[in-house]
Parts: structure tokens; C-alpha cells; sequence
């Protein structure tokens, strides 16, 4: 698409507003918190004119004819809104809803509402996920965590309990965007696996993207989360306390400025506080356990917002999330912060538009110590900043805009060779996009274009992308998401270790030390590329139960990954034409490889009254082709992964709710050790090779020929709620980890033979109140 083709289209867009006919437009937000209430369906009851809100609780319909309709909408958990309204002579009438809590749960609401969802959403390779499923998790620590819940989503793999590393379908941790209100977060996991940075009762939606997704995201290979928080009760103070025998939390949340009769702008603030004393907690509570738990870690994040009378708002927010492991077994110390600040931007027009902004600054560093001693660290800090445009055009929306990155990134590493790895960059990524959302009948179709300008490579990534979604019948759709996709991050870490726990950031550049060739033949770009294409099926089998079966492939085209092999520096001698005349895999510091992912999910999801229950089965392979090791797998290859969750709440006022959920996954694969033998390092001509003592080296096998032991867990918990006034309820929880005491692997030293297993079993006792 050249230029002329993009003014054009934005020329049509500015006459089909300009001669748009009536228009109903608004936001939507709970009477009680003032919030929004995004994903909420805004429908004219018996026409085709509807659309969903949008994150900022935003909606507009346009285009509408003459006459006169009934405004309905609906939402899980609200009592249904219909209004009467009258439309003619191009008019324009803005509303502001307010949606009152539902008194009763109401089945058919429920159901109905989600299927409308899904029929007017293309919704491939996408979970959109709500506190309140996170919630319906059991909850381990007595803290319901997003990180829990994700790893009961098809196509994604966790490590475990220990370690804290997401792996999605295919895609490596470097593979993966997190985003937060629009800045990126460099580690979204703590070491121990059971919780992420992120509070869940002040989010507002996490959107997990597992391959397939639009031209408003780029620079990563596999997959993206989108997470929005709150921005705080409009209405009243309140806040939580939740102490347990893991750690505790604190949110507190408020209005600095009410609305009132002469004004309807507000202020709100929104802090949140989270930390673990498992150091302290773990010799009181888990004594029996071999070793003292020694996870420590704090996140703290807050948030200012302004919103005006028509809606549009400003936040400001800043976070500081830290981690450290010290002194555990082989690993040594283990440590990350991640730090930083920024602002977004909503802002409505007067001509069915909305321009939102974001512009944040982060900061993460991350180091390791082994028994190695040999440093292992990453830094990367900058800024990110996006300027997008919405337009909604009857019942199809345009959205173009920019984003721009900028950041620097230092990385020191020895590889099992001795040889040592050393890169700092300073470098900027600049992209364009554009998306053009169209329901036509029973099709629903999301073409894009996105365009990457990396600098360090001063190379410009064209990247088509297309959703499409058909709704067969009320009950069946068919959908299929596909696109070109590039980053410039490199896949840095040692993937001789059995368990991977160091992972670092660093940037492709023309003096990175790359193989210049790959099968003979020679490489002409330092971008990594990759291509989707996901299939998918979704059937309500009856009013309460939801199927979904997607399969994917995904290709990596190319890709630049740390060279294991290295054993010479790539100096002259050793170069073509050399007095030691070496090959490119065994000098270089980085080689081209290819790969592949494909497989199949298959979800399942019943909710009816007090009964939920989710069952997820994920098929998977992933393989990696380089010149040296021929084609392999990776150490995140699972072949099979296996969810089942279930929540039952019970009592009049279902204070009662019990949940369960089984993880089963088939091992790893890691690369075995074939010997262990003494290695003289020769630093100079002087070295005293007879009296000195040597140093500990391994013979490797092949790679990753061999597979670690079948993970699988079961956790069960349960909560009471005990109501103490109209806003504040004592909730008491207990829950028990790993309830049969598997051993799973965590880790293994290769050179005393030490094993470190997950989490044993591992009760726990908590208590929460909200006032």
C-alpha cells in the first residue's frame, strides 16, 4: 500500500463522515464505581445497527436512518438498559449510561451477552479475560494472580511454580509483548511462577493475543498481552488489605474530585502495594521443606486520572516492581527491578472519533550468579510513545495511528565455553499502521498494514495482517487470522542449561558478529520474521457450553540466536582464508537459524448458575534448524499440555466457593551430559599448566536430545465471604499447592549432580477485606 492509496482511503473515511446520517453515540459506566464498562453490546433492538464498547467504555453508532428505535444494552453482571429514542435530520445525540449492579444473576443474560460478543468480535487467537475469571482461579496464597490464570489458557506454557517463564505457542519469552496501559513491561512474572507484577482487582481487561494479531501491535514474533487498569472509583473511597501466609497486598482507590451539578469532571487515584515475605514466613509455615523459600518481591504501582464532562481523560502512572532470590542452592543470586513512569490519553471528537496517546519510560536490569561466577546480566531502559486515531463508520471502524520506541540495551553473558559475550546499543524502532474493521452480513473482516523502520538495521518491515470471522448460524462460526511479522530483540540466553532462568535483551545490529551465510546461502537482512496463519471453529453446543478448536502454524523464517558453539574469536586467523582457518558457527558470536510451530487447542467452557468449569487440551511442536545442530527442538517444546479447572460456589448469597485445577504437561527437552573433564584455561604463554588446578568442563550430547520428567500439579481451594455493611466484606480463603506432593524438576546442576524440585506440597491460609 504506497501513500497515495493510505491519503486516499483517509479521504473516504472524512466524506463518509461528513455526509453520515443520524448518529447515537456515548460512554458507558457502572453506577456504583463510575468506571467504565468496556466490551458492553450496544444494540437498536430489531435493526443490525450495534457495536460493542470499547476499553474506555466508548460507543458509536452512525449512519442510522430516520425514525424511531429502542436503545438496549447489555453486560454480564448488569441489569439490562433500554431507552427509547428518536432520530431525524442528521441529528447527533450523546449519551451517558449508567449500569446498575444485577440483584439476581441472571442465566440467560449471561449466555446471551457472550454470544453477542463473540458474533460481532473476530476474536481469533485472543483471550479476553476479566478479574472475575481470574478470580473463579483456585487461589494459591490466598491470591488470585493473573499468572495463575494464565496458564490454564490453550497454547500457553509455564515452567512451573519456580522460575516464573511463559512460553506461547511456540514463541520464547523475547517473543512475547506485555503491555501496561500501552507501556511495555520488560518481565511480567516473578521468579516464583504463582505471581505476576500485576494486581488483579484493579484491572480492567487483559487481552491475550496468541498469534494472529492486528497491525495496532508489532515487534514481536509469537504473541502479545494487553492489560488496562482501572482508573479508580469515581464515587467513593474504598480499598482491600489481603495478608497471607505467602505475602500480602494493598489497594486503596478514590475520588480527589466528586462530579457534581455544575461539574461533571472528576479526579481519581489508584495505588496498589504487593510484596512476598516468603523469606521470613517460609521458617515459620513451610519448615519441612528442604530449603527456605527465598522469594522476595514488591510491586508498587499508581495512578492519577482526569476526565472531563464528555468523557475524554488523562492518567499519569508509575510502577516499581523488584525481585530477588538470594542464595538458593545452585542458582546462587537472582535478581530484577523494573521501574518506570508515563501518561495515556483519551480524547473524544465531535466527529465519531476517539485519538488516544501514551508516552511511558521504563527501566529493567536483571543478573544472575552461579557456581560459575562468571556475571550473567541484561539492562534495557527507554521510552515508548503512540499517537492512534479512531474512526467509527456505521457499523465498521478505521484505526490508524504511530508508535515509536527508543532504548538502549547492555548485555554481558559467558557461554559453557568460557567465551564471553558483551553487547551495548542504542537504537529506535518507528512504525505506522492501519486497520479497517468491516461487518458485512455474516462476515466480519479486520484487514491491516503495519510498517516497522528498525534503526540499528536501517531496514523497513512491510507487514500485512487479516482477520476474518463468518458467522455460520446463531451458534457456529468460523474464523481465520494471518500475517507477517518481525522484531529486532534477540533470543539471548545459554541453551545448554537444563532449566533456562536467565534470560536477557539484546538488539540486532550490522556489527552484531552474525553468520553472514545460511545453507550456503547469504544473508541480506538482521530483521527476525516470522508468519502466521490460525484456523478456528467456535460452537455453542447448547446455551451454556462453549466449544473452541483453533489449529495454527506458525514459521519463523529467520531467526538470530546466541551461537552455544563458539569456540574461537572471530579474528582474522580464524576467519576464511585463515592460518586456523574455522567455521562461521564455531567464531561467531550470533548464527541464523529457522523454525516452525504448529499443533491444535481444544477448549471447552460450561457455566450455568453456581457451576464452572473449563478444560483445555493443547498439541504442540516447535523445532529450530541451524547449520551446526541441524533441525532441533527447543527447551520449551511441550508436546502436551492438559488444563482442567472447576469453581462451584454455594449458599444462599453464594458466599461459599470452592475450586480445583490439574495441570499435566509432557517434559522438556534438555540437552545430556556425555562427560565431565578437566579444563586448563591458558590465559597466557606464563600459565603454570603443571601446578595449577584446573577447571570443571562438561562434554555435551546432542541438543536437547533428551526430555525431562512429565509435569502435572493439583491445587484446590476455598473461600467464605462474610458481609460486614453495604461496601465491606471479610473474606477468608485457604488453599493447598501441589495437594499429592509431585516431585517436578526445577532445576539440575550438571556438575554436582544436585537436584531442586518445584514446590511440595504446600498449604495456605489467607484473609482479605474490602471496605
Amino acid at each position: 500500500m504506497n501513500k497515495k492509496t493510505i491519503v486516499l482511503l483517509l479521504l473516504m473515511v472524512a466524506t463518509a463522515v461528513s455526509f453520515a446520517q443520524n448518529t447515537i453515540k456515548g460512554f458507558v459506566y457502572d453506577n456504583d464505581s463510575g468506571e467504565p464498562v468496556p466490551f458492553a453490546n450496544v444494540v437498536l433492538k430489531g435493526t443490525n445497527y450495534g457495536v460493542a464498547t470499547d476499553i474506555n467504555g466508548f460507543f458509536s453508532i452512525n449512519k442510522i436512518p430516520d425514525g424511531k428505535y429502542t436503545l438496549m444494552l447489555r453486560y454480564v453482571g448488569f441489569e439490562e438498559y433500554s431507552e427509547e429514542v428518536s432520530l431525524s435530520g442528521k441529528q447527533v445525540i450523546s449519551k451517558r449510561i449508567l449500569l446498575k449492579e444485577a440483584s439476581k444473576t441472571l442465566k440467560e443474560v449471561k449466555i446471551s451477552s457472550s454470544r453477542e460478543e463473540r458474533k460481532v468480535e473476530t476474536t481469533v487467537s485472543v483471550e479476553k479475560i476479566s478479574p472475575k475469571q481470574i478470580q473463579q482461579m483456585p487461589a494459591i496464597g490466598g491470591q488470585a494472580d493473573l499468572a495463575q490464570y494464565l496458564q490454564v489458557l490453550p497454547g500457553v506454557t509455564f515452567t512451573g511454580d519456580q522460575g516464573g517463564q511463559l512460553y506461547i505457542r511456540g514463541g520464547s519469552m523475547i517473543q512475547n509483548k506485555t503491555l501496561l496501559d500501552g507501556m511495555v513491561v520488560y518481565n511480567p512474572f516473578h521468579s516464583i511462577g504463582l505471581f505476576s507484577v500485576f494486581e488483579t482487582d484493579v484491572i480492567l481487561s487483559a487481552d491475550i493475543y496468541t498469534g494472529g494479531f492486528g497491525a495496532e501491535y508489532g515487534g514481536r514474533l509469537s504473541s502479545v498481552m494487553d492489560i488496562t487498569t482501572r482508573d479508580g472509583n469515581k464515587r467513593h473511597h474504598t480499598g482491600k488489605i489481603g495478608i497471607t501466609t505467602l505475602g500480602a497486598n494493598l489497594v486503596l482507590e478514590g475520588p480527589l474530585k466528586r462530579e457534581s451539578e455544575n461539574s461533571k469532571s472528576t479526579i481519581t487515584y489508584l495505588l496498589t502495594a504487593k510484596n512476598s515475605y516468603l523469606t521470613k514466613s517460609s521458617d515459620i509455615f513451610y519448615s519441612y521443606m528442604d530449603n527456605t523459600l527465598p522469594y522476595d518481591f514488591m510491586d508498587l504501582y499508581g495512578k492519577l486520572t482526569l476526565q472531563s464532562a464528555n468523557g475524554s481523560k488523562l492518567s499519569l502512572f508509575g510502577f516499581n516492581y523488584t525481585d530477588n532470590v538470594s542464595n538458593y542452592q545452585s542458582i546462587a543470586n537472582y535478581d530484577w527491578y523494573n521501574y518506570g513512569g508515563g501518561a495515556n490519553f483519551a480524547a473524544v471528537t465531535g466527529n465519531n472519533a476517539i485519538i488516544e496517546g501514551n508516552f511511558a519510560y521504563s527501566d529493567y536490569k536483571i543478573t544472575l550468579e552461579d557456581e560459575s561466577t562468571l556475571p550473567k546480566s541484561s539492562r534495557i531502559n527507554g521510552f515508548t510513545f503512540g499517537l492512534h486515531m479512531t474512526y467509527f463508520i456505521g457499523s465498521n471502524k478505521l484505526k490508524y495511528g504511530i508508535d515509536l520506541e527508543g532504548f538502549s540495551t547492555d548485555y554481558e553473558l559467558y557461554n559453557s565455553f568460557g567465551r564471553h559475550f558483551r553487547q551495548t546499543e542504542n537504537t529506535s524502532e518507528m512504525a505506522a499502521f492501519v486497520t479497517y474493521n468491516i461487518k458485512s452480513g455474516k462476515w466480519l473482516i479486520d484487514p491491516g498494514l503495519r510498517l516497522i523502520y528498525y534503526a540499528s538495521v536501517a531496514e523497513v518491515s512491510a507487514e500485512p495482517r487479516l482477520a476474518i470471522k463468518y458467522n455460520a448460524t446463531d451458534r457456529l462460526r468460523f474464523k481465520l487470522a494471518t500475517g507477517l511479522y518481525s522484531q529486532n530483540f534477540l533470543d539471548a540466553k545459554s541453551d545448554n542449561d537444563v532449566v533456562n532462568l536467565f534470560n536477557g535483551f539484546l538488539t540486532g545490529s550490522e556489527n552484531l558478529g552474525v553468520s553472514s551465510t545460511f545453507n550456503g546461502e547469504e544473508i541480506n537482512s538482521f530483521i527476525q520474521k516470522a508468519q502466521h496463519i490460525i484456523l478456528g471453529i467456535e460452537y455453542d453446543v447448547t446455551d451454556y457450553l462453549q466449544l473452541n478448536v483453533e489449529p495454527y502454524f506458525k514459521n519463523f523464517s529467520q531467526l538470530i540466536n546466541m551461537n552455544r558453539n563458539k569456540m574461537f574469536d572471530d579474528q582474522p586467523e580464524y576467519q576464511e582464508g585463515g592460518a586456523y582457518e574455522k567455521p562461521e558457527y564455531l567464531r561467531t558470536d550470533f548464527i541464523i537459524e529457522k523454525g516452525k510451530a504448529y499443533g491444535i487447542d481444544f477448549s471447552a467452557r460450561y457455566s450455568y448458575d453456581k457451576i464452572y468449569l473449563w478444560v483445555a487440551y493443547s498439541l504442540g511442536y516447535i523445532e529450530r534448524t541451524d547449520e551446526a545442530e541441524g533441525t532441533y527442538n527447543p527447551h520449551y517444546d511441550r508436546r502436551h499440555n492438559i488444563n482442567a479447572l472447576a469453581t462451584y460456589t454455594a449458599g444462599n448469597s453464594r458466599e461459599w466457593e470452592f475450586s480445583a485445577r490439574w495441570n499435566f504437561g509432557s517434559g522438556f527437552p534438555f540437552t545430556k551430559t556425555k562427560g565431565i573433564y578437566e579444563f586448563l584455561p591458558f590465559y597466557d604463554v606464563n600459565f603454570d599448566y603443571i601446578n595449577s588446578n584446573g577447571e570443571l568442563g562438561v562434554y555435551y550430547s546432542a541438543i536437547n536430545e533428551g526430555r525431562l520428567p512429565y509435569y502435572h500439579r493439583f491445587d484446590i481451594s476455598a473461600k467464605r465471604k462474610f458481609s460486614l455493611g453495604r461496601r465491606s466484606v471479610l473474606e477468608i480463603n485457604a488453599s493447598i499447592t501441589n495437594v499429592y506432593n509431585r516431585q517436578n524438576m526445577f532445576y539440575f546442576n550438571r556438575l554436582t549432580f544436585e537436584r531442586v524440585d518445584q514446590l511440595p506440597i504446600m498449604p495456605s491460609l489467607g484473609m482479605t477485606l474490602t471496605f
